[in-house]
């Protein structure tokens, strides 16, 4: 139920038509929504008229781009924080993976299967493997690149990249809302913080990567598998 609240706030504040729960008291959620919706109004303006704005771990990123894929002549943009739904709380990404409907454990789409389990939930991506081998390619930039891995052109890389993040509408829509009668569609992303050299006390600070995801909305089940394993940095 908290996390329902979560997710319906996260919606409504992006500009999302979002419709009263289906268990629970529906008349007491429908008036938070109603008394919060001038914020929400606010936020969608202040969002409209921050369009393009990144985030600092997003601009530094974009930064890069710029610089690495200047030679391509290929013009890669990250979506800004207005045009992604930020997965900023552990475990929301596992409840976006299924339906807002106690009665549906399942969704399918051309990308992947998931179950909603007793103990869990599964995820069965069409495409599942077990191994690298023979298809793990890397851009010709920067550092040398091991033997047993596949060379590529930098244009290469950003012409995946480019069409990446813009994903057909029917692969963007958000399972979560897959039986509202205004579904969203919508990419979404994930901020990850792990953990790259412990704390050396009195010698040297810890130190962490920013890592991004961004996902079509209807693979978030591919930031349920990740933070799983390396947690959830919050909002980015």
């Amino acid at each position: 139920h908290d996390f329902h609240r979560l997710i319906s706030v996260k919606l409504a504040s992006n500009g999302y038509e979002v419709p009263p729960p289906i268990n629970g008291n529906q008349e007491a959620e429908l008036q938070v929504m109603q008394l919060a919706s001038d914020l929400f109004r606010r936020f969608a303006e202040q969002s409209r008229l921050l369009t393009g704005h990144l985030n600092p771990p997003d601009r530094r990123i974009q930064d890069f781009l710029n610089d690495a894929l200047s030679s391509t002549g290929v013009n890669v943009e990250l979506p800004a924080d207005g045009e992604v739904i930020n997965v900023d709380h552990y475990g929301m990404a596992r409840k976006l993976s299924l339906p807002d409907d106690p009665s549906v454990t399942e969704f399918h789409n051309s990308e992947v299967d998931s179950y909603g389990l007793c103990n869990g939930v599964l995820h069965n991506p069409f495409n599942d493997r077990r191994t690298t081998k023979g298809v793990f390619h890397i851009a010709d930039y920067g550092l040398p690149i091991p033997a047993d891995k596949i060379r590529v052109p930098l244009i290469t890389y950003a012409k995946l990249l480019e069409a990446s993040l813009k994903p057909p509408d029917d692969l963007n829509l958000l399972p979560y809302t897959s039986k509202w009668n205004t579904p969203v569609e919508s990419m979404v992303s994930l901020m990850l913080r792990p953990l790259a050299c412990p704390e050396v006390p009195g010698v040297s600070p810890e130190k962490r990567l920013e890592i991004r995801f961004f996902v079509p909305g209807g693979c978030v089940a591919n930031l349920d598998f990740v933070e799983s394993i390396f947690g959830n940095a919050g909002d980015p």
